[in-house]
C-alpha cells in the first residue's frame, strides 16, 4: 500500500494507498493501527493537554464552522488579547489538573507585530511552568515565526482543516496555499509542527483521504495531529448544514477508522482526539484510542464550545486502564 520512497527516504502515501487503509474490515485495520501505535507508544498512556482562548471572536475569517467569525451571528462576542499574567494562571490551573500541555488560540487571521512581547512572555512563562507548550494564531510571517521560536514556543497548529477539493466549501478568506505556507515557515523556524483537519462537516470519504493523504505527504509529516469532530454551531454554514439534516453527520465507525488511517500513516505523531468528544459516547472514544489516539484536551471548554468535564473523562479513562501520560523531568 506503500508508494516508493522519496530522495529524503521518507516513505510516501498514495492516494490509492490510503483509500485501500479505510477499506479495510474494520477489525483488520483496527489491529493494524495498533500494532504501529505500540511500536511507538504505550498503548495506555493518553496525553491530557488543554486549550485556551487568549483573544476570542472578532475574526474576520469565514471559515464555516466556527462560531468567533464576525461574518456569522452565533452570539460569540470580541474580546481582547489575555493579558500574560491571566494567561500563566489559568497555565497552572492547567498543570495541577493533570494537563502536561498547554496551548493557546487566538481568533485572528494572522497576530500583528506588536502582540509578539506578550505571546513571547506566554510562552517563556507557560514553559518554565514545565508544560509543553503550542499556539493557534492564525497565519505567520517569517519574523513572527523566529520570534515564536526565539520564546521556545514548542508546536504551532495550524489546520489544513480537509482536502484541497472540499476547501473551497469550507473557507474562502484564505487559500489552501495559505496554510500551507505557514506550516512551512513553522517548520523552517524550528517549530514543531501541529497540523490536522475537522471532519464530520458534510465532506465525503474522498475529502478525508485527501486531507490525511497531505499531512502525510509533508516533507515531514507532523508530530502532532489533531483529528477534530465537527461541532455543529447554529449560526455558521456548516453547522446549521449538520443541523437541519442538509449534510450527512460522521458516524463513530468513520471516526475512528479516520483515527486509525491517521496512526498507521503517520505512526510516530501524537494523534490528538480533539474537539467533538462531548457528543461522542464513551464507546466511540474507545475505538478512538484503541485506533492509536493518544490525546485529549481536558477541561469543561475548549475555545467556545463544551467540552466533557474532568468527572467524566477520569471515569472513562477507570473504565478503558488508561492513564495520563506524565511531565516531563
Amino acid at each position: 500500500m506503500l508508494a516508493v520512497a522519496s530522495a529524503t527516504t521518507t516513505l510516501r502515501w498514495t492516494h490509492a494507498g490510503i483509500a485501500a487503509l479505510f477499506d479495510l474490515p474494520f477489525a483488520d485495520l483496527l489491529f493494524r493501527a495498533q500494532t504501529v501505535h505500540r511500536t511507538h507508544f504505550d498503548p495506555n498512556a493518553v496525553q491530557k493537554s488543554q486549550l485556551l482562548s487568549i483573544k476570542t471572536g472578532g475574526c474576520p475569517e469565514d471559515c464555516g464552522y466556527c462560531a468567533q467569525s464576525v461574518n456569522f451571528f452565533t452570539g460569540v462576542k470580541a474580546d481582547k488579547l489575555m493579558p500574560v499574567a491571566e494567561v500563566l494562571a489559568e497555565a497552572e490551573r492547567a498543570r495541577a489538573g493533570g494537563a502536561t500541555r498547554f496551548c493557546m488560540g487566538a481568533a485572528w487571521k494572522n497576530p500583528k507585530d506588536r502582540d509578539l512581547p506578550a505571546l513571547a512572555a506566554m510562552v517563556t512563562g507557560v514553559r518554565a511552568l514545565g508544560l509543553e507548550t503550542c499556539m493557534t494564531l492564525g497565519m505567520l510571517s517569517d519574523a513572527q515565526a523566529a520570534a515564536l521560536a526565539d520564546a521556545g514556543l514548542d508546536f504551532y497548529n495550524h489546520n489544513i482543516d480537509t482536502s484541497r477539493d472540499y476547501y473551497r466549501d469550507v473557507v474562502t478568506t484564505r487559500t489552501y496555499d495559505d496554510r500551507l505556507d505557514t506550516v512551512a515557515r513553522v517548520r523552517d523556524a524550528g517549530i514543531g509542527v501541529c497540523c490536522g483537519g475537522i471532519i464530520g462537516m458534510g465532506e465525503r470519504r474522498e475529502d478525508r483521504i485527501g486531507l490525511i493523504a497531505t499531512l502525510a505527504n509533508m516533507p515531514e509529516p507532523p508530530g502532532s495531529v489533531p483529528i477534530n469532530g465537527l461541532v455543529p454551531i447554529a449560526g455558521t454554514p456548516l453547522g446549521d448544514a449538520i443541523l437541519s439534516g442538509a449534510a450527512p453527520a460522521i458516524d463513530g465507525i468513520e471516526f475512528a477508522r479516520t483515527v486509525a488511517v491517521a496512526r498507521i500513516t503517520m505512526p510516530a505523531a501524537m494523534v490528538r482526539l480533539s474537539a467533538g468528544r462531548e457528543a461522542m459516547s464513551d464507546e466511540t472514544q474507545a475505538l478512538c484510542f484503541l485506533a492509536g489516539a493518544n490525546s485529549i484536551f481536558v477541561g469543561d471548554r475548549l475555545l467556545t464550545t463544551a467540552n466533557p468535564g474532568i468527572d467524566r473523562d477520569t471515569r472513562l479513562f477507570d473504565k478503558l486502564g488508561l492513564r495520563p501520560m506524565e511531565l516531563s523531568a
